[in-house]
C-alpha cells in the first residue's frame, strides 16, 4: 500500500511552520506551537483520528495568536492534500456525532476538492487559556480551504467552551478518518465525473 505521508513548510514574515502527517499513523504526536491550549487541540486530533504528526511552529506571538493558529491551519490542510494524494479508493464522505461530557457535537466531511466551511458554535468566553476562541472558525476554515474540502461542524449541546472546542477536533479527526479509510468495494474515485 502506498504510504500516505506529507510534510509541508511554509514560512511568511509572521510564522514558520512545518507539519510532517502519517494518515495511516496510530495517534502519534509531538506538537510545538507556542500556544499550549492549541497544541492539546491538535495532539487530541491526531491520537483520535489515528494519525502521525509532528507540527513545529514559530509564530508573531507577541501581536496575538491569529498568525499562528490560522497559519497552522493552512499548512495542516495542505498536508492533508498532499497525503491523500489521488483519493482512489477512498469513502469520500464521513461524519461522526461526538459526546464530551454535556458537549454533543456534529462534524461531516466531504473530500470532494471543492472547499466549504460551515460552522455553527458559539463560545461564551473570550479565551481558553491562551487561546483565542475566536480562532476556531479561522483554524477550521482554513483546513478546509487548504485541503479542498468540505467541512461542517456544529456544537448541538454545550456549556462548556473548553469542551466544545475540544469535541470539535476530535469530531473532525474522526470524520476525517472515516472519509479517508478504504473500502475495497471503490476501485476509483466515488464520483460520477471520475475525479474528485
Amino acid at each position: 500500500m502506498v504510504k500516505r505521508e506529507a510534510t509541508v513548510t511554509r514560512k511568511t514574515q509572521e510564522t514558520n511552520i512545518k507539519i510532517s502527517l502519517n494518515l495511516d499513523g496510530t495517534g502519534v504526536s509531538s506538537i510545538e506551537t507556542g500556544i499550549g491550549f492549541f497544541d492539546h487541540m491538535l495532539a487530541g486530533f491526531a491520537k483520535h483520528g489515528l494519525y502521525d504528526m509532528d507540527v513545529r511552529v514559530s509564530g508573531d506571538l507577541e501581536v496575538d495568536g491569529h498568525h499562528t493558529v490560522e497559519d497552522t491551519g493552512i499548512v495542516l490542510g495542505q498536508a492533508i492534500a498532499q497525503a491523500l494524494g489521488d483519493k482512489k479508493g477512498i469513502k469520500r464522505y464521513g461524519s461522526m456525532i461526538l459526546p464530551m461530557d454535556e458537549t454533543l457535537v456534529m462534524s461531516a466531511v466531504d473530500l470532494c476538492g471543492r472547499p466549504y466551511f460551515v460552522m455553527d458554535a458559539e463560545f461564551e468566553s473570550p479565551m481558553v487559556g491562551d487561546f483565542d476562541t475566536q480562532l476556531v472558525r479561522e483554524f477550521f476554515y482554513a483546513v478546509s480551504y487548504s485541503a479542498a474540502m468540505n467541512l461542517h461542524l456544529r456544537v448541538i449541546t454545550g456549556l462548556n467552551d473548553h469542551h466544545k472546542i475540544e469535541a470539535m477536533f476530535k469530531a473532525f479527526a474522526k470524520a476525517l478518518d472515516e472519509a479517508s479509510t478504504f473500502d475495497p468495494r471503490i476501485t476509483d474515485v466515488l464520483s460520477t465525473k471520475g475525479a474528485l
